[in-house]
């Protein structure tokens, strides 16, 4: 991979408002994409209400009953720094089961912290407490459902947020400087929430997406740049099954951050490719002929699906998806609006800390298969999830290498919780730009080495699929960290 092309993150005033909803098909709420809500922390602390919700929504006029936090899609955006007490009052009015992942940070898998074996019955409201560490890490963190068994349906559905947590690359000069939009990235399937409570077979298989593509709950929003001027784009791809292969028309995309921290300087890109659950950021140079561009996703295939003979799935197919149609899909539009002194690209950032080499290595195959009185299950060393079993013990203030391998005919963007972690080669080819990661894609019939220090938080957590269909089918495994 070089420098100035492709690469994969696994080793880019909103306006345009289509969505509103309402309380009910007769009752109408308000706009809730207009005006998102924004709770900072105040006196080192963040205080939220959360009401978890059924709401009808309507896209350019077809409706459908999706799921939301505080009537809003996205959610409200979350932002701490490090030290902040974190208190969230989740309200569950769903009629079914849920609870709240905080994908990206790092404090406790258990309590009250992001324990993700917590249920919340209908009715029951639950207090999630607590602490930021003092040395997070500044992230643009992500805050979904994650109940086994109803993940990808309440994903798919709407429910999810931004989770920021603020650092040393928000305090730089040049990304002062630089005007900032999150981008919240889903798709939505509003036949599907029209009554069609159960996805088909092959959507499982693949893993579910939808038609309608928003930013920040918004189809083909606008956003603004100065001639001369940076911005800051932060991505979240919300989505549950989706790829995003980014591209702006006429500008290159400057990383500046991946999952889990700054990279060490920015690196120039044609293009960037966001598998579900990763994040990034990047710097856009307001350098071109002011205009209109488009910010656009690109083709991307991402796996087959069909049988072959003793109920496994692999060669010999039937049958193939691709993740999204053959031409480009426009995401959202970039306009030039003003004009500012040039304002440079930073050339340092935050650098990367060399992990020292580790005694344990580990291997996770990822597969797939049919089983007679089981039906589809996804697999990571021929085991599907088993809420008994652990599958993982590791020590705290020990360092690991895990090698991740795709034996299947998906692609698997593999997800750990609590611990970031650095991608130290893909199919045994050394990475050259070390960046701190809790994703990583996987493609079908590659390898991924990853190498992960455990610290801080002992506890029991789970690293899975996060193509949210399959971990519901069974690509999950529990890790328990003994201190």
């Amino acid at each position: 991979m070089q420098r100035r092309q492709f690469l994969i993150l696994s080793g880019s005033t909103l306006g345009g408002i289509l969505l509103s909803q309402c309380a009910s098909s007769q009752t109408r709420g308000k706009d809730a994409s207009a005006s998102a809500a924004v709770f900072k922390s105040q006196e080192g602390l963040l205080e939220v209400n959360l009401d978890i919700e059924s709401h009808v929504f309507s896209f350019a006029g077809k409706q459908g009953n999706l799921l939301s936090y505080n009537q809003q899609i996205p959610g409200p955006r979350l932002e701490a720094y490090p030290g902040d007490r974190v208190r969230i009052h989740a309200t569950n009015s769903l009629s079914a089961p849920t609870n709240l992942h905080y994908h990206g940070l790092h404090i406790s898998p258990e309590g009250s912290a992001d324990n993700i074996f917590l249920q919340l019955s209908p009715g029951e409201t639950y207090t999630y407490e607590f602490t930021i560490p003092d040395n997070h890490y500044g992230t643009t963190g992500y805050y979904h459902p994650h109940l086994h068994g109803y993940v990808a349906q309440q994903v798919f559905g709407g429910l999810g947020g931004i989770f920021v947590v603020r650092g040393a690359l928000d305090d730089i000069p040049e990304i002062q400087q630089a005007k900032e939009e999150f981008l919240f990235l889903k798709d939505f399937d509003l036949t599907a929430a029209r009554g069609r409570s159960q996805p088909f077979h092959g959507m499982q298989m693949m893993g579910r997406d939808g038609p309608i593509l928003t930013v920040n709950g918004q189809v083909n929003p606008q956003f603004s740049i100065p001639s001369g001027g940076l911005l800051r784009l932060r991505f979240v791809n919300a989505s549950t099954s989706r790829f995003y292969r980014l591209q702006l028309e006429g500008h290159p995309l400057y990383l500046i951050a991946t999952d889990a921290g700054a990279t060490a300087s920015p690196i120039q890109l044609s293009e960037l490719l966001l598998s579900p659950g990763e994040r990034a950021e990047v710097l856009i140079q307001g350098n071109a002929e002011p205009g209109q561009y488009r910010l656009l996703n690109l083709p991307y295939e991402r796996g087959q699906m069909g049988m072959m003979g003793g109920g496994m799935m692999g060669g010999g197919m039937m049958g193939r998806r691709r993740n999204q149609r053959e031409t480009p899909q426009t995401l959202a539009t970039l306009n030039y609006s003003g004009e500012t002194e040039t304002l440079p690209l930073p050339q340092q950032l935050i650098p990367i800390e060399t992990l020292p080499e580790p005694k344990t290595v580990r291997q996770f195959t990822l597969n797939h298969g049919m089983f007679p009185g089981r039906g589809m299950q996804f697999l990571i060393n021929g085991q599907a999830f088993d809420p008994r079993r652990v599958d993982t013990r590791v020590s705290l203030d020990t360092v690991e290498d895990w090698e991740i391998i795709n034996t299947g005919v998906m692609d698997h963007p593999f997800h750990l919780h609590t611990n970031p972690f650095q991608i130290m080669s893909r199919n045994g080819q050394p990475v050259t730009h070390r960046t701190w990661k809790d994703t990583v894609l996987v493609p079908r019939g590659e390898s991924v080495r990853i190498r992960i220090p455990f610290q801080d938080f002992a506890g029991k957590t789970v690293y899975h699929c996060h193509i949210l269909d399959h971990e519901d089918l069974g690509m999950m495994g529990i890790i328990v960290m003994n201190g």
